[in-house]
């Protein structure tokens, strides 16, 4: 009998809830195919009629007839893209992130997942390391794409070093084996100061365009580095005159592209930026942000946000202190916009409390990275007053910091009242003066 997959979610009003599946069922077949990951699943319920196999909780099988219209869905989410579980992490990279982690955090933090399915399905970058023949001919015949590559280096040699697998220097012949097959690659290089900077970068980034239009990005972003290192590789972070060297290299590079592809097809993470002391990019080199999760163009995004929204602010509110809390990378950025709000809406007064990273040590900045004991140790007693917290620094299902602590007990700490600002500038604007405002969201 195949494994199947656990079903985790049906939604309401479905084909699925009108054929009274459940949460806890098992779809073992699709068209007498057995159904081992997402991917024989969404091939499977992908046609406009199929036969479905269910086993419910107590052993008994349905054999489940499916008619739908052209763009209707089934309904239901299953619990995990395999039954076998995920494709783990098999390299040793010397700038691992996990590795940086101290004890006591969330859980799920820990796992060193490297799952192509999870690159197609969530869009999470993988190395392709840990891919079989078989698995990259499953690629090719599915059209697999896009995938988001973790690249770090073209230079096999580099690149097995930095990983620390010697597999890891398959990676050119696997990008040219997808290029040719149209694969979409959206590709990310974790730049480390004297280890794949300078010429290995330059290599890099001009072997990748030259496989556009499957390499449709490349993000880059610098190495971070926490406290926790003491027995690992010793690594350092960039200076500010580093940064600007890359960001002047950057320029030429998103230059040449856009004259020959009309992209330009490489961006750098909105920390280059704040190392360098230099504004962000126009919107117009960042193209379709493409690598917006990976931290890659949010600041111009967001801007252009609240640029959107100010318009419609209100010339004054009833009396009202809201404190924002951010990363100290954002500091700057906030402290402007706090200016000008306070000038704009009578009655509002913002303080902005750019955390330090305690935790994980003064090198992180990021808002995304802050824990709850750090922002409960460094806000004090706010007698009752609204904080604004970034969606970023929470579990993306669930209240939850980083450290496992949730908002309910910060607030408690502080004696605050929590509100969690979504990721972008128009959300800021609301939270801030307490109410929604009636404008086009920026795309």
């Amino acid at each position: 009998m195949p494994k199947g997959l656990v079903i985790a979610a049906v939604d309401a009003g479905s084909i699925a809830e009108e054929m009274e599946i459940q949460v806890g069922d098992r779809v073992l077949t699709v068209n007498e195919v057995e159904i081992n990951d997402i991917i024989d699943f969404q091939f499977g319920i992908s046609e406009e009629d199929y036969t479905l196999l269910i086993e419910k909780p107590d052993g008994e099988l349905w054999e489940l007839d499916i008619e739908k219209d052209p763009g209707e869905f089934l309904g239901l989410e299953v619990e995990t893209i395999s039954a076998e579980g995920l494709k783990v992490c098999r390299n040793n990279c010397t700038f691992c992130f996990i590795a940086q982690m101290p004890k006591g955090m969330r859980a799920t933090l820990y796992d060193k997942d490297d799952d192509y399915r999870l690159s197609l399905t969530q869009g999470s970058f993988i190395t392709l390391s840990n891919l079989s023949e078989e698995e990259i001919q499953r690629i090719l015949h599915f059209h697999l794409s896009p995938l988001y590559i973790s690249v770090h280096a073209w230079d096999p040699e580099v690149r097995a070093r930095l990983m620390k697998n010697p597999h890891a220097g398959k990676l050119p012949e696997q990008l040219k084996r997808f290029a040719e097959a149209g694969i979409v690659v959206h590709a990310q290089i974790v730049l480390v100061p004297d280890q794949n900077d300078g010429v290995v970068l330059t290599e890099t980034i001009e072997r990748l365009a030259e496989l556009y239009p499957s390499v449709q990005s490349m993000a880059v972003v610098p190495v971070g580095l926490t406290r926790y290192r003491a027995q690992l590789t010793p690594l350092r972070g960039f200076s500010a005159v580093e940064a600007n060297g890359i960001l002047d290299q950057a320029e030429k590079w998103q230059k040449k592209f856009y004259e020959q592809t009309g992209r330009h097809l490489v961006y750098f993470a909105d920390e280059f930026y704040v190392l360098a002391g230099r504004e962000f990019p126009e919107s117009t080199v960042y193209d379709d942000f493409p690598q917006l999760e990976n931290g890659v163009g949010m600041a111009r995004k967001f801007i252009n946000e609240i640029e959107a929204g100010w318009k419609l602010l209100p010339v004054s509110i009833s009396e009202r202190h809201v404190h924002l809390i951010t990363g100290t990378s954002a500091q700057a950025l906030f402290e402007l916009w706090r200016g000008r709000l306070m000038e704009q809406v009578s009655g509002l007064k913002l303080t902005i409390h750019a955390i330090h990273n305690d935790f994980f040590g003064s090198s992180v900045t990021a808002a995304g990275l802050v824990t709850a004991q750090d922002v409960a140790h460094q806000l004090g007693d706010l007698m009752g007053e609204a904080f604004l917290i970034p969606r970023v620094m929470l579990k993306a299902d669930e209240d939850i910091f980083l450290d496992d602590l949730s908002v309910k007990w910060l607030e408690e700490k502080v004696h605050g009242q929590a509100n969690i600002v979504e990721n972008d500038g128009l959300s800021f604007l609301e939270q801030v003066i307490g109410y929604s405002l009636e404008v086009e969201r920026f795309e």
